[in-house]
């Protein structure tokens, strides 16, 4: 099996091939996150081919190889955005919709939705490093390059975006019941 910085190169110089393995390394990791933002299954679709097509138009402007999974998480992520604003809808992502995108039953509960309810009030910027660092597991570091960000600010935004989370839910649920619910241990 070939290493991903060989196939980055091989598809920088027009294999076809070896971007295509590239994005099936990549695939559902990628839908995942566009199925998070957009939150139905045709509009994550378009976010997912919008994303692939950016990225072999652009591929080139790939600097460094090894960063190729945060530079497509980038490009997907700027293609959510640039939809959502299109549409002009809001983006509910939060912490156990992340962790657990695979289970359908987990909008089936009072507390989930609660929990979404709040998190379609948290600024984008907030649910953008939320997203990244709880469910791609993305180090603060990984994330303040992807975004071009200091580290410091990153923490601040995932600090700040917790603590909305918290005051959104506030009266809804003790102290100790909330910060379980916004930690994923309910």
């Amino acid at each position: 099996m070939e290493t991903k910085v060989n196939l980055i190169s091989k598809a920088k110089k027009g294999d076809i091939n070896a971007f295509q393995t590239l994005i099936h390394i990549e695939k559902e990791k990628l839908y995942k996150m566009a199925y998070v933002y957009m939150r139905n299954e045709d509009d994550a679709l378009e976010v997912f081919q919008e994303t692939i097509y950016k990225a072999f138009a652009s591929l080139s402007k790939l600097k460094n190889d090894e960063y190729f999974s945060t530079w497509m998480t980038r490009i997907l992520i700027n293609s959510a955005i640039e939809l959502l604003r299109k549409k002009r809808r809001v983006v509910p992502i939060n912490q156990e919709v992340l962790e657990n995108t695979s289970d359908t039953s987990f909008f089936n509960s009072d507390v989930q939705i609660d929990l979404l309810k709040a998190m379609e009030e948290i600024e984008e910027k907030y649910k953008t490093v939320l997203l990244l660092r709880f469910y791609q597991d993305y180090t603060v570091k990984q994330i303040a390059s992807m975004l071009k960000c200091p580290e410091g600010t990153v923490k601040t935004n995932i600090r700040r975006g917790l603590d909305k989370l918290k005051e959104k839910m506030k009266g809804v649920y003790s102290d100790d019941r909330q910060n379980s619910i916004i930690q994923g241990r309910h």
